[in-house]
């Protein structure tokens, strides 16, 4: 009798240690992608991954930083020189009524939302063709375009 509890009590012991020493059960994670652009835009990817260990999470994302986690979530954040899609697709720049530099969803003419705003521009400073230009909406192509015409405009801000 005594030789059988001590064989269960090595058995169970045996079994305790290799429950302690087994891998991690895979976890199903919502991993959250932020990439934030120059312009402030923020766009959002949600990804379902099984997670095996957290090492292979942090090998993984190791270009994003973490700026939330919870039991079930992961959210990254990357800032992307560049500016976002959504400017590149349909951003204009423009002048608001008070006469602010900014990034209209759409021509400014016909589109109320703006997506960037940047400094107020003493119009009076403004050659005729410019102001008309940003009435009209400036399309904005590519990164460059869009620091040089924020330069450009600068030297006619309103001093605050």
């Amino acid at each position: 009798m005594r030789m059988l509890a001590t064989f269960f009590a090595m058995f169970f012991h045996i079994l305790f240690i290799q429950a302690a020493l087994a891998a991690p059960a895979p976890v199903k994670m919502t991993i959250i992608l932020e990439r934030q652009y120059l312009d402030g835009e923020v766009s959002e990817e949600t990804k379902e991954e099984t997670v095996m260990s957290m090492k292979d999470i942090w090998k993984k994302y190791k270009d994003w930083q973490l700026v939330n986690m919870d039991d079930e979530t992961l959210v990254f954040r990357k800032a992307v020189n560049d500016i976002s899609p959504l400017l590149k697709t349909n951003g204009y720049f423009g002048i608001t009524e008070d006469g602010t530099l900014s990034i209209f969803e759409g021509k400014p003419a016909h589109s109320k939302r703006i997506i960037q705003s940047f400094f107020q521009i003493d119009v009076k400073k403004l050659e005729s063709r410019q102001h008309k230009r940003l009435k009209q909406g400036i399309r904005v192509v590519s990164k460059s375009q869009y620091q040089d015409i924020i330069e450009t405009y600068r030297h006619f801000a309103l001093m605050q």
